[in-house]
């Protein structure tokens, strides 16, 4: 009769033990078992340069969501980024996405400015308002080239005023 109880007592153990590893990767490794507690928006981009699955989305500095998805959309030459964003936070339908870059050469992110226009993006709603990010290649060409400025404005003018 011993015997059985501390298999039984073992096996218990070994199971409360399966059910903490389990509950510790899915909370550890972010694996979302049901995704009812954020709604999806899109956003049209001409370039989506540096974004990958997974990426930030930020308001105000907070992570609000992450970036879910990309679909090519050949007949407006646009790429179609599909964000998860997190129930209750609202966001217009003059809404600005941008993307951005955290850091000199750090990861992209994308930055949503909410709007404020009073009419609510609904779930499955499109941003239409996107800044796509800089092409890095193009400002070093132009910075090593001297092209920066050239168009006169106020960095030109002050470069001709000290020579």
């Amino acid at each position: 009769m011993k015997r059985y109880r501390y298999e039984t007592a073992a096996g218990i153990f070994v199971l409360i033990g399966l059910v903490c590893v389990g509950y510790m990767t899915v909370k550890l490794g972010k694996i979302k078992l049901l995704d009812h507690d954020s709604y999806s928006l899109y956003a049209r981009f001409s370039s989506v340069s540096g974004l990958r699955i997974g990426n930030p989305v930020d308001m105000l500095g907070i992570q609000i969501g992450e970036v879910a998805g990309f679909r090519l959309d050949q007949e407006k030459q646009v790429v179609m980024v599909e964000f998860k964003i997190r129930e209750g936070i609202k966001v217009y339908e003059d809404a600005i996405a941008s993307i951005k870059t955290s850091g000199l050469i750090g990861d992209r992110y994308v930055s949503l400015d909410a709007g404020g226009s009073g009419a609510l993006l609904k779930p499955g709603g499109v941003i239409t308002q996107t800044e796509s990010p800089p092409d890095l290649s193009d400002l070093i060409g132009k910075y090593a080239f001297g092209d920066v400025g050239r168009e006169g404005g106020k960095e030109g003018k002050e470069r001709k005023e000290k020579k």
